[in-house]
């Protein structure tokens, strides 16, 4: 199985980032490799769009959905038979498939996988290998994009390949920037995924009831506790990684602010 994914998924995308390097470095610009991490990371960005798009208006419309499911169960509370049947009437009344939003992300999800283990490989070469281990992946009839030479792993000052709690010895402060501003991405994308409060009361549910629901709860507490888990993560993962995921992070802000928009117009 592991070789498949990499024959299929990685090895590909490892040649289309190493032609990326390859046109930034005969254009001569700096920090080639990083440049080239965020360009990929675009690229495939662009590659799911639809995928993701049809995803996030998935998640919308369940969440405008939440106060009327919860109206569902206190109103048949105890009484599961019916409540299958009003919620699957309810789904159907409003046009939505609570399973459409599972496919995009199920396709998506070996695509990320792969980007994240080639920028794994990527940055963590030693400059010694890089050059062999590189040209390996290479196809033949790409024998042109082979690197002559190890490529710079500093990206505005930052190694790559090195982490920032290996980095703050030496760093201090402004390798923590790295984790925090991964943070605060990820914060903003979280915020914006999730739908304003609806006055509850004039939907026929009781505030202190939906306060207790268990989705509603974990939706509220995960708002702070993945941004959080994210940052931590960034803080032990390479750089290169951290670079890979907030750009990631950055086009997932803008897409999600165009769904939101184009969803309130058609209101």
């Amino acid at each position: 199985m592991g070789e498949i994914f990499n024959t299929f998924l990685v090895h590909p995308i490892i040649n289309v980032l190493v032609a990326i390097y390859q046109v930034l470095l005969f254009l001569n610009l700096p920090y080639a490799l990083g440049f080239s991490i965020v360009v990929l990371t675009i690229l495939i960005r662009f590659l799911l769009y639809p995928l993701i798009s049809s995803q996030l208006k998935a998640s919308r419309k369940m969440q405008e959905l939440s106060p009327h499911l919860s109206r569902l169960k206190e109103k048949h509370k105890g009484d599961t038979k019916t409540l299958q049947q009003e919620t699957m009437k309810l789904y159907k009344e409003f046009g939505v498939n609570p399973a459409s939003g599972c496919l995009p992300v199920l396709i998506q999800l070996p695509i990320i996988w792969a980007l994240y283990s080639v920028l794994q490989q990527i940055v963590t070469f030693n400059s010694s290998a890089v050059v062999s281990e590189v040209n390996k992946i290479i196809y033949p009839s790409l024998s042109f994009l082979k690197l002559n030479n190890p490529w710079d792993q500093y990206f505005f000052g930052l190694p790559l390949g090195q982490t920032p709690a290996n980095l703050w010895p030496t760093l201090g402060i402004l390798v923590i920037l790295v984790p925090v501003a991964t943070g605060v991405f990820q914060f903003i994308q979280s915020k914006m995924m999730f739908a304003k409060p609806k006055n509850l009361q004039a939907e026929g549910v009781d505030p202190k009831k939906k306060n207790d629901d268990f989705a509603s709860v974990f939706q509220s507490q995960s708002l702070y506790i993945f941004p959080v888990m994210i940052a931590f993560f960034s803080y032990t993962f390479a750089i290169g990684l951290s670079l890979y995921w907030n750009t990631f992070t950055v086009f997932g802000i803008i897409q999600q602010y165009l769904v939101n928009k184009s969803h309130e117009e058609k209101k």
